[in-house]
């Protein structure tokens, strides 16, 4: 038969997962790092993917297909419990970071956090302190990888941070409204260098494009082991 369903772009996918987490019917599945529709009859053609995918890599198409089975994605369920997909940015490794011997008590470093909450699902869309605010939006790892954070990065500015994976929304609505809706001068992403970060970077470009604002705007990717990575 002839119906709906998606259509996964390999080239774009970035591997985050994400999809395959949203897919209440399992039809999603990471192989080889890249999600991949399993089976046609396990889509039942509603795109509840199609939102959560960052890099735009799932469409609706019109094709040949088997119709959505109900009972053998129920019976599929079942069996599995639905898992979680797994993030190629979740492996487990064990980071060798040079112990740095200290002769004595260093001075509290004092936090740079300008004001609360922080958590961009929390944080109200207009607020005094976002008016000639540069922002900055951060993937909530970021802070732990990279040691000077507070300094290099958080001084000065207005502080957001989310992580796109355990979320599992989209911020674009509410950063284009905190764009739209207040003096923003500038906007800085800091993101980790794993790929479902790279669902915090394009929901601050979609923002960035609806809000209308032509703001200067810039993303520094931070390696898992602490460095800033050059473009």
């Amino acid at each position: 038969m002839i119906r709906r369903i998606i259509e996964i772009n390999q080239e774009k996918c970035n591997g985050c997962g994400l999809c395959a987490n949203a897919c209440h019917e399992g039809a999603i599945g990471m192989i080889e790092g890249k999600a991949t529709l399993l089976r046609d009859d396990y889509c039942d053609g509603l795109g509840d993917c199609l939102p959560v995918c960052p890099t735009g890599a799932i469409t609706f198409v019109e094709r040949e297909a088997e119709a959505y089975d109900e009972a053998a994605v129920q019976a599929r369920m079942q069996e599995k419990k639905q898992p979680m997909a797994t993030c190629p940015g979740s492996r487990s490794r064990l980071l060798e970071q040079p112990v740095q011997e200290v002769a004595a008590p260093k001075a509290e470093q004092p936090s740079c956090l300008r004001q609360w909450p922080v958590q961009i699902k929390l944080a109200p869309v207009k607020a005094p302190y976002f008016d000639g605010a540069k922002l900055l939006i951060a993937a909530d790892c970021t802070a732990y990888a990279y040691g000077s954070f507070h300094s290099d990065f958080m001084r000065g500015k207005v502080t957001l941070i989310g992580c796109p994976k355990l979320d599992q929304v989209d911020y674009s609505e509410k950063l284009t409204e905190i764009i739209r809706q207040n003096d923003i001068r500038s906007v800085t992403v800091v993101r980790m260098e794993v790929p479902c970060c790279g669902g915090i970077q394009a929901a601050v470009e979609r923002a960035l494009q609806k809000s209308g604002k032509f703001l200067p705007w810039q993303v520094v990717t931070i390696s898992i082991d602490g460095r800033i990575l050059e473009d």
